[in-house]
């Protein structure tokens, strides 16, 4: 009877040792959530950054692969974004032999990824280490080792790719020259800034053959004849500029997005920080997938292929921006309307044609509608933090469409670069759909 109690008793000893342990390596943060932390933590690094639009969009691309590259390995029947794009090398695959902690590696990738390509990395480090935290606190070590490495290796196969897509070329390339041309680009006003990124054709897509095979109808010539159709549009800017509502003002506000405004007070000059396009639609992915409840698996594929699609467009529209060197609304009507006349918003420096805004926002929603449907309402609140504003959509395509029209309420660009954007970037969207169903 002794000996039964006994052995009893160390039965009951072992199981609540082994319970204990495996209590105390239960992981408490959800996995499901984890990406929109880490997109979101870089998101607050670009803005600080001033990273332009095209370069912040590289930067949110890569960073998402690295995380859908670690995180789908997880999951049976689920394949390689990288191996259907370009210039990747094949993806390192986990040792059979080893356990590992997917989304550890995931997070590891996304952020080695992401400091390597920006400079502030002190706010990526401190995420990164709360994370990385939870995990050791949450998996066995040997779990979490393996994990660090695969996720290690991932992030320097994408890197090895971002090494060579030409950006570090481009940086090294002689300052754009801008000559007085009739009906090209002139440096606006207020700071007649150098022109951004006039080689960003040159950098290597993602899935597209070449930058150019996109490429928008040309822009309308530029005419100053009253019955033109490049005057009429002129005119409309002019005139939708002069007779704001307030909801169009709101919307263009809204939608701004440029993330270095320059503020002049008599001699004081001071700017104010904003996201990018491309980061204002990082957060409405974010909100997408956590409206819709998706598993990890899904969220990451749908920031990767967001974002790749916003790379590409990035590099398609600069390509036809410094092909057609299309003038700018504020150069044109002061020169010829009304010399004191300033937009809404202040005008980016580069070419007009085509409006990235309308590119990329509908090579996103394109993916996006694919993922969530055609009547997807949501309320975006991504503004909240640097506007202090929201709004409500019914359906992504009409926040796609709201996002377009914004730019003619700003006064920056014409109707043709509008319309003619919004096909190009749809263009590419259907391009990645078509490829990733």
């Amino acid at each position: 009877m002794k000996k039964t109690t006994l052995f009893l008793l160390s039965v009951c000893t072992i199981f609540t040792f082994y319970s204990c342990k495996q209590k105390e390596k239960k992981l408490s943060i959800d996995e499901n959530t984890i990406q929109h932390q880490c997109v979101h933590r870089l998101t607050d690094v670009i803005v600080y950054d001033i990273f332009s639009p095209p370069v912040a969009s590289r930067v949110y691309a890569y960073s998402n692969l690295a995380f859908y590259e670690a995180l789908h390995l997880k999951y049976d029947g689920t394949a390689s974004f990288t191996a259907r794009l370009k210039n990747f090398d094949k993806m390192p695959e986990p040792d059979k032999t080893k356990k590992y902690n997917y989304t550890l590696a995931a997070v590891k990738s996304f952020f080695k990824v992401a400091q390597a390509l920006t400079f502030s990395k002190d706010s990526l480090i401190v995420t990164e280490n709360k994370l990385l935290k939870e995990f050791e606190d949450g998996v066995d070590e040997s779990v979490y080792k393996n994990s660090i490495e695969l996720g290690d290796t991932i992030a320097g196969t994408i890197l090895k790719r971002a090494a060579a897509d030409n950006y570090k070329k481009t940086r090294g390339m002689p300052k754009y020259s801008v000559f007085k041309e009739v009906g090209k680009w002139q440096q606006t006003p207020p700071d007649y800034a150098d022109a951004v990124e006039p080689n960003w054709r040159l950098i290597t897509p993602l899935l597209m053959d070449s930058a150019a095979q996109f490429k928008p109808i040309p822009p309308p010539p530029y005419d100053l004849n009253k019955n033109s159709q490049y005057y009429k549009e002129v005119l409309e800017v002019y005139n939708v500029n002069k007779n704001l509502t307030p909801t169009q003002d709101t919307i263009a506000h809204y939608w701004d997005d440029n993330p270095f405004v320059t503020e002049h007070k008599g001699h004081l000059m001071f700017a104010t920080k904003k996201t990018t396009p491309g980061g204002h639609w990082m957060g409405i992915v974010s909100i997408l997938t956590q409206q819709a409840k998706t598993d990890a698996l899904k969220t990451a594929q749908t920031y990767a292929l967001s974002s790749c699609a916003m790379f590409d467009g990035f590099i398609s529209c600069w390509d036809e921006k410094y092909r057609s060197r299309m003038v700018r609304p504020i150069t044109v009507i002061r020169e010829n309307i009304q010399s004191d006349w300033t937009s809404l918003l202040q005008t980016p420096s580069f070419p007009e044609y085509t409006s990235a805004h309308s590119v990329i926002t509908a090579a996103i929603a394109t993916v996006l509608v694919q993922f969530f449907g055609e009547n997807d309402a949501f309320h975006d609140t991504t503004e909240l933090e640097y506007l202090g504003l929201e709004r409500s959509f019914n359906s992504i395509q009409a926040a796609a469409d709201e996002v377009a029209i914004s730019r003619l309420y700003g006064g920056i660009h014409y109707r043709a670069a509008i319309e003619n954007g919004k096909n190009q970037g749809k263009e590419i969207g259907k391009f990645y759909t078509s490829i990733f169903k």
